[in-house]
């Protein structure tokens, strides 16, 4: 009776510790999920993602809001001189995809202090909702060895001699990014004959959304200037990096007074010129922003 009864025990003891370990697994991924929700819900709630009047409901990647700065309005497509907006536009695909907290660099090391020699890690797989940020998620994951910064530009811009990377790029970028503007309400599509050939171009139909952006860049270089990138939105500064990397700054700033101009574009110089290696070690720096210029300033 009394061995039945010790038995009995030892089996309550088990079964007790396999229920406790396995809440204990469970609350763990509960609370990773809990952390990746956050981190999105904390993208959707940041100041510099509230829009006002009729673009309150709208939330725009950086990637979005590069391709709208670089349109022109009426004709719908990117300057044909423009060769910088496709890197560009994985810049902020990287951006974002840290900003988000799917991504991150590696540590830095006696051997790797430098932005450019740090790898891209992964920090969560869980699905964004964009394609181009999971596509390139997958491909960051499925990735050994891993790469830095500047490969992975180069790798998703399609610019390797490698033939075996070469299924690292992302395909229609533009047009995929355009499509997303199109369901948001803020672009719309056309055909446009370019007497040897046809174009699908995006004409702007929410010029509201496209002003607000544009007014949010002079304002934080003219009315919000601080003068340290530190105490800068996290978000307006990437968008002035990949603006500049992108070459579509011209664009926001040429609707300025001609004084108003020289200021903006000397304090946005100033900015993208400041040493990425020193200002991505500050303890409040967003080191994939800084590693993303440090690879434009390289290349």
């Amino acid at each position: 009776m009394l061995l039945s009864r010790l038995v009995i025990s030892k089996k309550q003891v088990r079964m007790t510790t396999l229920t406790h370990r396995a809440r204990r697994t469970e609350v763990s991924k509960n609370s990773e999920k809990k952390m990746e929700s956050e981190e999105d819900s904390n993208w959707e709630k940041s100041p510099d993602n509230e829009d006002s009047g009729d673009s309150k409901d709208i939330r725009l990647t950086l990637m979005e809001e590069v391709l709208l700065l670089g349109l022109k309005d009426k004709e719908g497509y990117t300057s044909f001189w423009n060769d910088c907006i496709s890197s560009g536009l994985r810049g902020g695909i990287l951006i974002e995809l840290a900003m988000r907290g799917r991504i991150y660099l590696e540590p830095p090391t006696m051997r790797k202090k430098r932005l450019l020699d740090r790898k891209v890690l992964l920090k969560s797989d869980s699905p964004t909702g964009d394609v181009l940020l999971d596509e390139t998620l997958k491909h960051i994951k499925a990735t050994e060895p891993t790469e830095t910064v500047q490969t992975w530009i180069e790798l998703l811009t399609g610019e390797t001699w490698n033939p075996f990377k070469l299924q690292y790029q992302l395909r229609n970028v533009r047009e995929r990014i355009a499509k997303n503007l199109v369901e948001k309400g803020i672009l719309t599509t056309e055909k446009q004959n370019f007497l040897l050939f046809d174009m699908t171009t995006h004409p702007v139909t929410n010029t509201t959304e496209k002003q607000r952006l544009v007014k949010k860049l002079q304002d934080s270089v003219l009315e919000r200037w601080v003068n340290d990138p530190q105490r800068m939105d996290k978000r307006t500064l990437a968008l002035l990096v990949l603006a500049h990397s992108s070459d579509v700054l011209e664009n926001v700033f040429s609707s300025l007074t001609d004084d108003k101009y020289d200021v903006a574009m000397n304090r946005a110089k100033d900015l993208v010129e400041l040493d990425p290696e020193v200002e991505g070690t500050k303890p409040s720096a967003t080191e994939m922003i800084w590693a993303v210029l440090a690879a434009f300033n390289k290349s």
